[in-house]
């Protein structure tokens, strides 16, 4: 199995070296195959949350009998109430859609108190596509996404890297992962 565009999330994952019983959230996972590689390397409680049912069932679908292992929720990530804690808050290409202050605040007010350990996110780069599919999105530098997450989290480090789409056109990304600070538990 290829990891392809799932390789830098599982890298961070893998370097935060939490064990395989850690709760990990996949936010806006649902066409992802971050869950495929977390499964066959024995995570073993695992959340996907969409907004998109049609993705989640696609996902199901893919994985088959193993489908059961994960919970799965349609929401989108601006309603999302929990009362539950997370290990790992893993964002590959959610987070950039968020356009205005309140969603932006909305997200990082449930990442803050749903997040007890790490958060990684991919989001589109200052140097990535400034619309995706006809809708405006957020472009972040390093600073500017360190900024965000500053009140709740701190950085380990960050990289930026081109994803090649099935259509043939590049969208540069950057790859953040943080750590909870111990002061907003």
């Amino acid at each position: 199995m290829d990891a392809g565009s799932s390789a830098t999330s599982l890298e961070f994952i893998h370097n935060f070296k939490i064990p395989k019983t850690a709760k990990i959230i996949d936010i806006g996972g649902g066409d992802g195959n971050l869950v495929d590689f977390l499964l066959a390397e024995g995570y073993e409680n695992i959340t996907v949350l969409d907004i998109s049912e049609i993705a989640l069932e696609r996902a199901k679908t893919r994985l088959g009998e193993i489908a059961r292992k994960v919970k799965w929720i349609v929401a989108n990530i601006t309603d999302f109430q929990t009362d539950e804690t997370f290990d790992v808050w893993h964002d590959r290409a959610a987070f950039h859609f968020l356009t205005t202050n309140e969603e932006i605040a909305g997200y990082l007010e449930r990442a803050d108190r749903s997040v007890q350990g790490f958060m990684t996110i991919g989001t589109f780069s200052d140097a990535g596509p400034k619309k995706l599919s006809g809708l405006e999105i957020k472009q972040y530098s390093e600073p500017e996404l360190e900024q965000q997450l500053a009140k709740g989290f701190e950085k380990i480090r960050c990289i930026t890297e081109d994803h090649y789409t099935p259509f043939g056109t590049t969208q540069n990304f950057l790859f953040c992962s943080f750590r909870k600070k111990p002061h907003s538990v």
